[in-house]
């Protein structure tokens, strides 16, 4: 295939559309509808989805919940650093980042609110670090005092309601960014959907770097994505093939969804039940095998997730409706609005 360049996924975007501040309620956002079948876009607001969705449609959320993932610690000099969680490797270790790194190096020692330390012991080839934590206790209850709600750097405004970085369908804390496709379902629309006949099954992705860390390579297929952990059930993949194998749609409620269904799809696009790490990166060329619609927010130019979906309705068009979305000054990233593809 004809080489990728990471400029062709750049647009221009005004700074004040980058939304600060989440809409109450959550439902109340703006949607993008765009109909493949049809080639038309349509302006909506985000409940519209009870009206846009069929009897029979099958939506596949991430019920993975984001921990306080941001700490600050202090070396012997008095340093301060920021850290960053990434993915727990076992009981004790976590891969992190840290501010400043280059002050960070292995066997450094970092102390966090007198609760708990963590000593440096490894650096990957990336500069994520490699962190033993010592504490006592559960680390869980450390880090809900000592942490904060890691919110994109993009944000600056302060955010009252932790729980609004939150999808009300959070169950499995690990993550390190919320799947904010999700952000914008509300319990009363869910149950308005399930009324309907719209299925609704849940999967896991803990979000972390490989969602988030940018394209450096302009060549995009030189980009190699970091991995996360994802889990989908022995009853959740049944209701996704059965759906499949009766021709009903598979909606994807976010690119990390996407990530899970896709993983876990055999080439005949059977979704088969597992948990692991997966690395997958989908770009313009990718053949889907589970996916049948999407639900996602407006992303970072240039980044994977705009190329994730640039893979699923093409380049061309995802660039065209991201110009339509600047111009009727849609709200982006991650408290932003919502597009919907099917």
């Amino acid at each position: 295939m004809p080489e990728l360049k990471k400029s062709d996924f750049y647009y221009e975007l005004p700074p004040e559309l980058i939304a600060q501040k989440p809409v109450y309620p959550r439902d109340s956002s703006r949607l993008l509808f765009y109909d493949r079948a049809t080639d038309c876009h349509k302006d909506c607001v985000f409940s519209d989805v009870a009206d846009i969705l069929k009897p029979g449609d099958l939506l596949v959320v991430n019920n993975t919940r984001v921990i306080n993932a941001r700490l600050f610690g202090y070396n012997d000099a008095g340093r301060k650093f920021e850290i960053f969680l990434l993915k727990r490797t076992d009981l004790k270790n976590w891969e992190i980042l840290l501010k400043p790194a280059r002050k960070a190096k292995i066997g450094s020692i970092l102390t966090v609110n007198g609760e708990m330390s963590l000593r440096v012991t490894g650096i990957t080839d990336n500069g994520v670090r490699i962190a033993e934590f010592m504490f006592e206790g559960v680390f869980e209850d450390i880090l809900s005092r000592v942490g904060e709600v890691p919110l994109p750097p993009y944000i600056t405004e302060k955010l009252s309601d932790k729980e609004r970085y939150q999808t009300v369908y959070a169950k499995v804390s690990g993550s390190s960014a919320a799947p904010t496709a999700g952000l914008h379902f509300t319990e009363e629309l869910l149950g308005k959907l399930k009324k309907k006949g719209v299925d609704i099954v849940e999967v896991l992705l803990h979000v972390g770097l490989g969602t988030f860390r940018p394209v450096k390579e302009e060549n995009v297929l030189e980009h190699k994505m970091h991995s996360e952990y994802y889990e989908i059930s022995e009853e959740a993949a049944n209701k996704i093939n059965e759906a499949l194998s009766d021709g009903r749609r598979v909606i994807a409620v976010g690119t990390t969804s996407v990530r899970v269904l896709e993983s876990a799809s055999d080439e005949t696009g059977k979704v088969r039940p597992s948990k692991g790490e997966t690395d997958i990166f989908i770009y313009p060329g990718y053949k889907f095998k589970a996916v049948k619609g999407l639900i996602t927010n407006f992303h970072l130019p240039e980044s994977t997730l705009i190329m994730l979906v640039s893979a699923f309705c093409g380049r061309e068009k995802v660039m065209e409706l991201y110009e339509h979305a600047v111009k009727e000054k849609y709200r982006f990233f991650s408290f932003g609005d919502a597009m919907i593809i099917l």
